[in-house]
């Protein structure tokens, strides 16, 4: 008997040693592919997100103005005050904190698209009507396969609906949604540059002595043209250093001023074309005829000579 015991438990064994089950091989490599990918979409984010450096606030400090503030990043003044409920732009106090974007911009893009994009109430409305299919002169036959289709997948019973004001109100109620979704992308590419004065440059932006554009030499009363076309969000006199000021917003990106003129000939509000006269050269708040000029990425001074197809 023990030796019976002994022969089927070998058996077991050796059955258990043939069968060649090993641990199952996995292949990881697409696993590795949607990783890395992840990795890349990510950093590509990051990216983006770093190329806007403003906070969502900022705190008023000794000496500020909200025009001060706006140039400083990239805004329109009047956006400011809006956003912040001031009915006087002067009207600032050191300490005070002003939202420079508004709340909905720190919602995530996805939460905004699922809310847009649901079609809940629409199907709702739709599947309370089919009880009515009842009220057709359908057979009997035909009622029971409508409500076997009901209870598989309703959407087929709004398609065998016979009713013909239904469709229309399906029909007008898709495209709602993808309009509040569309987002729309200005591209800095297009703006096509060009220097806003015939005089010579006499001197270069530079971070070191805190020159925060180039400036161009003239005479009294020549003309001042748009860089590159955008919309007049200030003019007048308010930032100190800069005599008579233009600035013009080129895109959600770029603002070009224009200081130091005799006279400005634009409003704010106002559309300008590229080349667009919109002032004369002066000396307003410096020491001889010229035209200061900037170009400010996100409110960052940037060298103008970087975008404009000028010498010297």
């Amino acid at each position: 008997m023990k030796l019976l015991s002994f022969l089927l438990i070998a058996v077991i064994l050796s059955a258990c040693s043939s069968s060649g089950r090993r641990a199952p091989i996995v292949d990881r490599s697409d696993e590795s592919k949607k990783s890395a990918l992840m990795q890349q979409v990510s950093a590509g984010q990051t990216i983006s997100q770093e190329s806007d450096w403003r906070p969502q606030t900022y705190t008023v400090q000794k000496g500020d103005t909200l025009y001060s503030i706006a140039l400083n990043y990239g805004f329109a003044y009047r956006e400011l005050a809006v956003l912040n409920n001031l009915s006087d732009p002067n009207l600032i106090q050191i300490g005070q904190e002003l939202r420079l974007f508004p709340t909905q911009a720190i919602i995530p893009r996805s939460a905004v698209v699922v809310q847009s994009l649901s079609e809940v109430e629409p199907v709702k409305a739709v599947i309370k009507e089919q009880p009515r299919l009842a009220k057709y002169k359908y057979s009997n036959t035909a009622i029971a396969d409508i409500e076997r289709l009901q209870a598989v997948a309703p959407i087929v019973a709004v398609v065998v609906a016979p009713k013909p004001e239904i469709a229309p109100n399906i029909v007008k109620s898709k495209p709602e949604p993808v309009v509040v979704a569309a987002a729309k992308s200005l591209k800095d590419g297009e703006l096509e540059w060009r220097a806003p004065s015939k005089g010579r440059i006499i001197s270069k932006f530079s971070t070191a002595k805190n020159h925060k554009g180039i400036d161009f030499d003239g005479k009294l009363g020549r003309p001042v043209t748009a860089s590159a076309a955008g919309k007049v969000v200030y003019s007048g006199s308010g930032l100190r250093g800069y005599g008579k000021l233009i600035i013009i917003k080129h895109n959600d990106t770029y603002l070009s001023a224009y200081a130091h003129n005799n006279r400005i000939v634009v409003k704010e509000g106002q559309m300008v074309a590229r080349a667009q006269k919109i002032a004369e050269m002066g000396d307003t708040d410096t020491d001889r005829v010229k035209l200061h000029f900037e170009i400010r990425r996100f409110g960052k001074p940037v060298d103008p000579a970087n975008y404009l197809p000028v010498d010297g």
